[in-house]
């Protein structure tokens, strides 16, 4: 399977770092083709400017300033995001890369005023992602990014895709051997998507 990885860490040294190296180590070994999209790395810019806005539902204009983006999500048949969450939601990076390339023509389209996914060649989501909060603290608060992967990001491939959703909460009392436990979770779970 081409599987599509967005990973949104700034700091190469992190653990973040390490999943998102983990994640692809892993897809890999299971077989998959792997299409890493580092954002940060590659200067990925999130800022839906002015002109992008006005030209937002004139595809194909709209994709010109990311064609190489919209051509990678278009050859995707799973999609794998490895992020931080911070303030219970993306990296702005993050979200610009689904503000600026999820577009009309190219993730959706609007038929009689009625949202049509054109995203239906994505078979399979998965998540890799680290949370400073506790799971309790995450659930009072509604938890954002994981209704975001499992509800909205779901519904825009497939509505019944199956998704794989890893978290490490509570990340400021992490331990080793709890970093340790879940890098090791990661790698067995990649490599079975």
């Amino acid at each position: 399977m081409k599987v599509l990885v967005l990973h949104s860490h700034p700091v190469e040294e992190s653990y973040g770092a390490a999943l998102h190296r983990q994640t692809l180590a892993s897809l890999k070994r299971g077989g998959h083709e792997v299409d890493d999209c580092n954002l940060y790395a590659e200067g990925f810019d999130p800022v839906l400017s002015r002109h992008d806005r006005l030209i937002y539902h004139d595809y194909p204009e709209n994709t010109e300033a990311l064609k190489s983006y919209v051509e990678r999500l278009e050859r995707a048949e799973a999609l794998v995001i490895v992020t931080p969450v911070w303030n219970f939601g993306f990296p702005a990076i993050l979200k610009g890369y689904f503000d600026r390339v999820w577009l009309p023509g190219v993730s959706f389209e609007l038929v009689d005023g009625k949202v049509r996914s054109k995203l239906q060649h994505i078979r399979k989501l998965g998540a890799v992602l680290t949370y400073g909060a506790d799971p309790f603290r995450a659930f009072i608060a509604g938890n954002p990014p994981k209704k975001i992967v499992k509800r909205v990001l779901r519904a825009q491939i497939k509505p019944f895709a199956p998704v794989v959703f890893l978290a490490h909460y509570d990340m400021n009392r992490s331990t080793e051997t709890s970093r340790k436990e879940f890098l090791a979770k990661v790698g067995r779970e990649m490599e079975r998507f």
